[in-house]
Formats: C-alpha cells, structure tokens, sequence
C-alpha cells in the first residue's frame, strides 16, 4: 500500500489576537483524501487553529507545511495560493451581488476547479436562486453557496468552519452527502465542528481540542472506545 501523502503538518504552531495567547504549541498532520475533524467546547482554539493555517491571526510561531512548503512567514493570499479554500462560520456572502455573482468573485488560484455547471449539479437549490439576491437565500443556501464559492477557485484543501451550525436537519443531510462527494472527488478536508453527530461519520480521523492544545487524536475506529473521553471533553 502506498504511503499516504502528507497535505499539511503542523509543529509547535502558537497563535495570538493583540496580547491573547490563543494556542500554545497546537501539533497535527492531515493526509491527502482525508476528512479530519476538529472537536471541542467553543473557546478550545479550533477556529483559531483554522485561521491561523491561513495567516488569518495577529501573530503565530512554530511551524505550519502545506504540501511540502514552511508557510509559517508567509502572507495570508500566498498560502491561499498552495490551493486552500476557507468556508468561515460566518459565510461571508456579499448582499449585494447574486447568487451566482457570489460564486464567480474569488479568483481561481489552480487548475481543476469546479466549473459553474458541475456546482449547480451539485448544489441544485443554487442553479435555481443563481440570480437572487445572496443575503436573500435562506441559511441553508448561503451555506451551499459559501461551500460552492471555493470549489471554483481550484483549492484541494478545504478549511470548513461549523458548517452545520444553526441549520434544519435536511440541510445537514444534505451537506453530509456533499462531504463524502467532495472526499470521493479526491478533495482533503478539515472541519470545525460542533455538532457531533454530523461529524462523526465522515471524520477519517479526529483531534480534541481544549485550552488551545491538541489532547487527543484519534482514527474513526476507535471512535467507540474514546466515547467516554468525548463525553468528559464535549458532554456528548
């Protein structure tokens, strides 16, 4: 069996906002095709753990590669250009553009970006609002879109921040099949997530967070015997 590509390995990464100390000496690997997860309390660092990947932080250290390459030094639209798409909890969809404006504004940083037809195949709700207003799609929609907006610009490795987060259970059916689309597509990627029961079985792999540290990492197959450090970590 072939060895497993190294996508991203962090070493040591410490993140500060202004004088907080976010994260303090964060270490993880993520291999190409795999879904990982993320879990812990809000406040654990997760988010920050994401941002800071990008350079979205007022000061990090330690060392972040992303395939192959230290981009701990570097600006936040360099990294991007290593082929990372981040979807953030807020979404970020831009009112006054359409449906489909939204989709076509970020630029295309690779080749093998998803064109507009297999998106709309994807995410048929958006072929069918593609010229309504963003902020006017219902929650569900603007999460499509937010998703469907980074698959265009040619991005393999896919920063998801509780994407879940405040939808109707059919959504999250729905985005739960999106995921093992995208995985089955070849794409690698890493969620932030609160709600487990989403996460669970898509995650290849997981990481607990608490404190700005990693204190578990764990494969999908043991997931049933961490059951009840998830339960002392998370309540669930």
């Amino acid at each position: 069996m072939a060895e497993a590509i190294e996508v991203l390995r962090i070493s040591g990464l410490h993140a500060w906002y202004g004088e907080s100390h976010i994260l303090h000496g964060v270490d993880l690997t993520v291999h190409a095709g795999e879904v990982v997860t993320l879990l812990g309390r809000n406040g654990a660092g997760r988010t920050t753990t994401v941002k800071s990947m990008l350079g979205l932080v007022g000061k990090r250290s330690g060392s972040v590669q992303i395939f192959g390459q230290e981009t701990v030094d570097w600006a936040p639209h360099q990294i991007a250009r290593l082929g990372l798409g981040y979807c953030p909890e807020e979404r970020g969809i831009f009112s006054a553009l359409s449906c489909e404006e939204n989709l076509l504004l970020p630029p295309v940083i690779a080749p093998g970006g998803m064109g507009l037809a297999e998106i709309y195949e994807m995410f048929p709700n958006l072929l069918e609002r593609r010229s309504s207003p963003g902020t006017r799609l219902s929650g569900g929609e603007q999460q499509m879109l937010a998703v469907g907006r980074i698959l265009r610009t040619g991005a393999k490795l896919l920063l998801l921040d509780e994407i879940s987060e405040g939808l109707a259970p059919v959504i999250v059916q729905a985005l739960a099949r999106m995921i093992k689309a995208l995985k089955a597509k070849g794409f690698t990627i890493i969620m932030v997530e609160q709600n487990f029961r989403f996460a669970a079985p898509l995650a290849d792999r997981f990481y607990v967070m608490e404190h700005g540290r990693i204190v578990e990492g764990f494969a999908s197959a043991e997931l049933k015997a961490k059951m009840p450090m998830l339960h002392e970590y998370l309540g669930v």
